[in-house]
């Protein structure tokens, strides 16, 4: 699989890699229809990895919503 990014990061304080398979941020706009629209949002696809490199579905079942909306934040000012 081809990741666009790999971020530093930890989740339950054990470092690890997160591989960004995909991102997309679209800019908000003041007259569309609809909120997010108006408002803007970014989604991103991703994986948990270990120090190593290597896929860590252990780690990614250690994640708190805490982590997520985190790591969410990291890429985003990864691609800003």
């Amino acid at each position: 699989m081809k990741y666009i990014a790999e971020i530093k990061s930890r989740v339950a304080g054990i470092p690890c890699i997160i591989r960004v398979v995909g991102y997309i941020a679209v800019a908000g706009d003041s007259r569309a229809d609809s909120d997010f629209d108006y408002h803007g949002y970014s989604e991103s696809q991703w994986d948990v990895c270990d120090h190593r490199g290597r896929t860590a579905p252990w780690l990614e079942a250690k994640l708190t919503r805490a982590d997520q909306a985190r790591i969410e934040s990291e890429i985003t000012r990864h691609f800003n």
